[in-house]
This record gives structure tokens, sequence and C-alpha cells, in this order.
């Protein structure tokens, strides 16, 4: 594999962050050079999920680097050119909206402003309970965007949250590859997950 620069950013879906952790690991592995970014609520938010702290511990344990915390830290990734792609794994509802309406003040919504200016691509990978609801229209918008990508994506429990969205995590690997390419991978809407 080509040596490629990813940026792999957590934002505050927490119930997704042990798959995010896992697909971490596999980019890590595959690329060998990631740097981890963790939204302002990831950075803080202690959950029944886990302790900020040790998640943040654990992706600089895997990427052997610092995680970028802050919009300052975000903001060389642009004039600096320091990835080829960013990963924004997990993708919440409130990061959608925000991307698909320009407004940049969290660590990843900078980072990806920082990175889409130089015209890199943006790989997302939703987990958002209404997905088919308020951020409908978002991620319609951001399909359309330049340079931005989805992980593809399906409902995850139609019958108890009928508007909830989550990203096939073990596809990833494969959107950062068809990423870099300049091309979407297909399908973006997965039918129906099978039972365990």
């Amino acid at each position: 594999m080509e040596h490629r620069k990813i940026g792999f950013a957590f934002c505050g879906s927490f119930c997704t962050y042990s798959q995010a952790m896992e697909v971490l690991e596999r980019v890590q592995s595959r690329y060998g050079d990631v740097l981890p970014i963790v939204s302002e609520a990831g950075a803080a938010t202690d959950t029944r999920f886990g302790a900020a702290h040790d998640f943040m511990r654990e992706m600089e344990r895997i990427c052997g680097r610092r995680v970028v915390d802050s919009i300052a830290k975000a903001e060389p990734i642009g004039p600096r050119h320091l990835l080829d792609v960013l990963v924004i794994c997990p993708c919440t509802g409130n990061t959608l909206a925000k991307l698909a309406n320009g407004v940049t003040d969290t660590t990843v919504t900078m980072a990806a402003k920082a990175h889409l200016r130089n015209g890199g691509p943006v790989v997302l990978c939703p987990a958002t309970n209404d997905g088919l609801a308020a951020s409908a229209r978002n991620i319609g918008v951001l399909l359309d965007k330049k340079n931005v990508y989805f992980v593809p994506f399906r409902q995850d429990d139609p019958a108890r949250k009928p508007t909830s969205l989550v990203a096939d995590f073990s596809l990833v690997p494969a959107a950062i590859d068809a990423a870099l390419e300049g091309r979407q991978l297909q399908p973006v809407l997965l039918g129906p997950q099978e039972a365990d």
C-alpha cells in the first residue's frame, strides 16, 4: 500500500467508540501514519461507555501520536498539508449539520475545513439517531459536495429507532481507498443488517 497520511477524527457518538477504535487500529496498521483528532465533546465527556481521558490515551497508543483536541491544533492541517485524507468516524448529526452549513466551531470541523481547502477527500462515517429526520437534509447536501465521501450506511434499528442511521464501520478502509481514488464507495445505502 502506498504511504498515506490519514486523519482520524472522533465525534460524540459515544456508543460507537468501541467500533471506531477497532477501525482506528485497522487503519493504523494498514497506513501506518494516522493523526488522531477528537471533538471537544469527545475530549471532555465521560459517559457510560467510558471516560474521555481513557479514550484519548487509547487513540494516542494506537497512533503513537498526541491527539489533536483543539481548533488551534487543527488549523495547521490545511496550510501544512498534513493529511492525504480525513476520516470522521463516528460522524454525528451535529457534525453533519455543521459541515453541510459551513460552520467551523469545533476541532473536527476545523480539521475538515482545513483539509478541504487543499482539495483533499473527507470520508464521513455517520452515526446519528436523526439520519432520516433532521439530518437527512444535511446528508443530502454533503452527498452532493465535492471531495466529501460517505462510508456506506443503513438503518441500524428500524423498529425501535426508525430515523437512526449508522455506517458499516467495517467498510471504512474500503471507503478511504475509494475516496483516495476520487470515487464514492457503492452502494451508499445498505440493505438491512443480517441478524447475528
